[in-house]
């Protein structure tokens, strides 16, 4: 809960009608939809659609609070009876002031990630070790643009220990600046750089660029965490002005795993390295890929203060699997739900798993993935090579991902392979060809909503039938 006295100093706004400083809102909202009674609603422009225009539907939702342009509070704010209006010139602008003055009030630790794939995976791993000990805040879904990560931010409360926040997207240079003086985190994690989101940057190099941002926002006493593995992350160790840990299967790493086994469905298991102390252990995170997440999660355990014994007992909770999900499917098989996106590093990860899992047969399912610039099609031939090390079978469906299919084609010319240009015929072909014992790997950038093809073929929820 944030107080109107805090609001005003934090935005330095004006306010309109006669509502008491000490007044209290409930939450920052800045979608009409989501507001509750009690709320304060932010009215925030927008390439198409301007949010003073969902005011009244925010009024109406039983918001107390509406933080808005000038213009609008000075026609509407007189007028006000029940709740607060507070004018400022720029209400964008506005909400990161309040959320700098909302972070500045609390001493917590904030632990801030980066990286082109992997975010959201390693901010749950994170979060969900910590809370083994610690109250913690982390942010909704991918809220970690100018926008999401400020509303996160004023979210902390008295209570809260330890915050886990995704720092950009890779839209543009200077956005994780922004971002981090606003969050101020003091333990900075950077996944990798891959050619999610070249088109928009141009280069892996411009894409890294973006990334260090946050190695360079770390206070002295603060401590970056950095990926031994990739290249152009470890690079930028020479951008901290703090202490430095890396970690990863590279023998120079800090916190080092080896001896990594897959355990289909149980997890993983691996050797945990540090300096001359080495230990054995084993964590619920599907795939071998995972380990990276185990260990930047391992690493931000110890950086609090806690003992391997409380950071393993955090990965028991189910919120580490976030997005990799196994469904029951129709005619006896399983589906490996990955869709959330996609990119030729993410993807090959999750052909190891489909590799490592039990499966009478092993099925690939593509859509086209995104955002990849003059990449694209070497990206896609790179996984279509992956997948014929792999997969029994292929189905694909768009433009791009038709080079997965070619490539898989000329390499497996045996194996069943198909190519569609829509996901309805595809989901017909697939109904018909999953059997009792297959494994399905369904996978494909967000915009191109492979889950449509998952919702069609998933078995109903028990509690879902009536």
């Amino acid at each position: 809960m944030i107080r109107l006295h805090d609001v005003l100093e934090g935005t330095g706004g004006t306010l309109y009608g006669e509502a008491a400083p000490d007044t209290l809102f409930g939450k920052v909202i800045h979608d009409s939809r989501l507001v509750e009674p009690g709320d304060l609603f932010v009215a925030l422009p927008g390439e198409e659609m301007d949010g003073h225009q969902f005011i009244e539907n925010a009024l109406e939702a039983g918001a107390t609070g509406v933080l808005a342009g000038n213009a609008w509070a000075e026609a509407h704010g007189s007028r006000s009876t029940g709740y607060a209006v507070i004018g400022v010139d720029d209400t964008l602008a506005a909400l990161h002031e309040l959320a700098a003055h909302w972070r500045g009030l609390f001493d917590i630790r904030l632990v801030g990630i980066t990286g082109s794939i992997g975010k959201s995976s390693t901010k749950e791993v994170i979060a969900a070790v910590a809370g083994a000990q610690f109250d913690v805040l982390k942010s909704a879904g991918s809220y970690n643009n100018e926008v999401g990560l400020p509303v996160s931010v004023l979210q902390v409360t008295p209570d809260t220990d330890v915050a886990v926040l995704e720092m950009g997207g890779a839209y543009r240079f200077g956005e994780i600046t922004e971002l981090a003086e606003i969050a101020r985190p003091d333990i900075g994690v950077v996944t990798n750089v891959t050619y999610s989101h070249l088109s928009r940057m141009g280069s892996l190099e411009a894409i890294a660029q973006t990334k260090v941002e946050l190695v360079e926002a770390l206070p002295d006493h603060g401590l970056a965490l950095l990926n031994a593995d990739d290249e152009r992350v470890l690079a930028m160790a020479e951008h901290a002005s703090c202490r430095v840990q890396t970690y990863g299967l590279a023998e120079g790493a800090d916190l080092r795993a080896t001896d990594v086994t897959g355990l289909g469905l149980e997890g993983i298991q691996f050797t945990l390295v540090r300096g001359d102390q080495s230990d054995r252990i084993a964590v619920p995170l599907l795939g071998r890929h995972s380990v990276h997440m185990a260990l930047v999660g391992i690493a931000v355990g110890f950086e609090l203060g806690m003992d391997l014994a409380d950071i393993l007992r955090g990965f028991e909770s189910p919120d580490v699997q976030l997005r990799l999900i196994l469904t029951p499917a129709v005619n006896g098989a399983t589906i490996l739900d990955d869709h959330y996106n996609a990119n030729p590093a993410s993807s090959n990860a999750a052909l190891t798993l489909l590799e490592e899992l039990d499966a009478t047969r092993r099925i690939a399912v593509f859509g086209d993935m995104l955002e990849m610039g003059e990449y694209e099609e070497e990206g896609h031939r790179v996984v279509g090579r992956r997948v014929a090390e792999v997969a029994d079978g292929l189905l694909t469906v768009g433009e791009r991902a038709r080079f997965i299919y070619e490539e898989f084609v000329e390499l497996q010319p045996e194996r069943i392979a198909r190519h569609f240009d829509s996901k309805e015929t595809l989901t017909v072909a697939l109904r018909d060809l999953m059997r009792d014992g297959d494994l399905v790997l369904v996978k494909g950038s967000r915009g191109v909503q492979m889950e449509t093809v998952i919702e069609a073929l998933r078995l109903p929820d028990p509690d879902e039938v009536s």
